[in-house]
């Protein structure tokens, strides 16, 4: 399959899962608003989220998937059609030593739940012991999902590599089913009893994630068994790229966690919803381009790299930093330009004030800010791991993290919220420059000259789509806080309004063709 098909076809689901999930964040924003409960509950969610960012979207992908072809590979070298044989028992071993941690680590940490709280937050100082006491109940409820989550990816990664990516990419919408109906027939008379439904409904949605996984598995022909725990060589091997893994691909939610807990720490109540709201809406085109890119990528590069074919590898590479920057360029624009209408159209109903939307949408901008490097992380990580070095993002991480706090501590004072979410969008940018320089000092990969003349093109186009906007900004934002039908029409003139002088650009400057679109459609030997 192609890289731009299977992006495509993960980008496609993750849409409708991203969709959803900002449905859920509007009526979330109505239901429980901006304050003392939705706080609490996104506090309690922030740790097993932190998890299902780095298992499902990052380390344990990043080690398994690469692992596991290669088995494959080898296996077949040697046993003509025994190969998948061969890494499903990889794989069992790889369930048996994963299941019994996961089920100790989740209890230790439901059972030690208030200290974990209290290091976040410091105990709430702007809520008192109300608000720490909710937020303790919440982070019990929802950590089983760490458990099933984690399961999810081991089952996820097989098929993966066995390139039925669309089953795994459509998981996370079962998610914000269930949250969307917790909010719709099962919350509470107060914003404190919806929040709890919602802690319940992140649980159950794990459970159902993984019964449709394991369905998946089954009708693929895979079907572990579940053995007594044994640490066998590749085992070992797994667990310690897992290590260095989390911490490279989670950088940026390891930065959010940072900025989670300062804000619920310092700044007055309401900081930590102003931050997640305006993340949510940052990470849509994230979820959409880079993971799915980064995902698509993994299982070609290692089969690439394996074989020796490193002028593949890095045509495969300058391709999808090509895809990421037509589709994260306009996208960063719009959400720095238009963060106040997108904001108001979207979420300011209910108990979600227009004070909400301005914290919300300045919080937006400066996240904004950071989204290429967002993109370009997920896209340059494989390139490292695809060579089963795991170890050089960490420490790229690592100087990445020590920015980011820095600069959390110098700006939180001046700009408040703002100034946490612009040091992570500071922080990230100093995480993939870091990437691509140590990737290019190792030859393992170099800007091509198609990619520079579609960079500098795309560029024009984009800044030519952000004029666009700016004028139309004013023209729109009444509209933004009418009826529901209004604020569809508005969002939707001023989006299609970009996207036709957007893409216009991009086909008359050259930097993409029909042509070229329909030669990365294609499917490929």
């Amino acid at each position: 399959m192609s890289l731009l098909r299977a992006s495509a076809t993960i980008g496609g689901l993750t849409l409708v899962s991203r969709v959803l999930g900002f449905l859920r964040d509007m009526l979330m924003a109505r239901f429980v608003g901006a304050g003392f409960a939705s706080d609490a509950f996104l506090i309690a969610w922030r740790l097993p989220n932190l998890f299902r960012a780095l298992f499902a979207e990052g380390a344990f992908s990043a080690a398994f998937v690469p692992m596991f072809n290669r088995t494959v590979a080898e296996a077949e070298a040697k046993e003509p059609g025994n190969g998948l044989d061969i890494a499903l028992r990889f794989a069992e071993d790889v369930l048996s030593v994963l299941l019994p941690f996961l089920i100790v680590f989740t209890v230790a940490m439901m059972l030690a739940a208030g200290p974990i709280v209290w290091a976040m937050t410091g105990g709430f100082p702007d809520g008192g012991p109300e608000k720490f006491a909710l937020a303790t109940q919440y982070t019990r409820i929802t950590f089983p999902y760490l458990m099933l989550i984690s399961l999810v990816s081991l089952l996820g990664g097989i098929l993966n590599s066995l390139n039925r990516f669309w089953v795994n990419a459509a998981a996370p919408i079962l998610l914000n089913i269930c949250l969307i109906v917790g909010l719709l027939f099962f919350r509470g008379h107060s914003e404190v009893e919806t929040a709890r439904t919602q802690a319940i409904a992140v649980t159950v949605s794990g459970a159902l994630q993984l019964a449709w996984l394991v369905l998946a598995c089954w009708q693929a022909g895979v079907r572990l068994r579940i053995r007594l725990p044994r640490l066998s060589p590749e085992v070992r091997r797994l667990l310690a790229l897992i290590g260095p893994a989390a911490i490279g691909a989670g950088a940026v939610q390891f930065n959010l966690l940072i900025s989670t807990t300062l804000a619920a720490r310092f700044l007055p109540q309401g900081s930590v919803s102003y931050l997640y709201y305006a993340d949510r809406l940052n990470q849509l085109p994230l979820g959409l381009i880079g993971i799915g890119v980064g995902t698509a990528m993994l299982p070609s590069l290692s089969r690439q790299l394996g074989g020796g074919d490193t002028k593949a590898a890095l045509d495969t590479q300058n391709r999808a930093i090509e895809l990421v920057l037509l589709l994260t360029l306009p996208a960063t624009a719009a959400l720095m330009v238009s963060a106040t209408p997108l904001i108001r159209a979207l979420l300011q109903h209910g108990v979600f004030t227009a004070h909400d939307t301005i914290a919300s949408a300045r919080a937006l901008a400066a996240f904004s800010l950071g989204l290429p490097a967002y993109v370009l992380i997920k896209v340059l990580t494989p390139g490292f791991y695809a060579r089963a070095d795991t170890r050089t993002p960490v420490r790229i991480a690592l100087v990445a993290m020590l920015v980011n706090l820095v600069l959390n501590l110098v700006l939180i004072w001046p700009l408040a919220h703002v100034g946490l979410a612009l040091s992570t969008a500071i922080s990230a940018w100093v995480n993939a420059v870091l990437l691509y320089l140590t990737l290019r000092r190792r030859d393992h990969f170099a800007i091509d000259d198609r990619l520079r003349r579609t960079g500098v093109r795309l560029i024009a186009a984009t800044l030519a789509m952000a004029a666009l906007l700016f004028v139309l900004n004013p023209w729109i934002d009444p509209w933004t806080g009418r009826s529901l039908i209004e604020r569809v029409a508005a969002l939707g003139a001023m989006i299609a309004a970009a996207v036709i002088v957007y893409f216009g650009l991009v086909f008359a400057l050259g930097a993409y063709s029909l042509a070229t679109l329909k030669g990365q459609l294609r499917r490929r030997r």
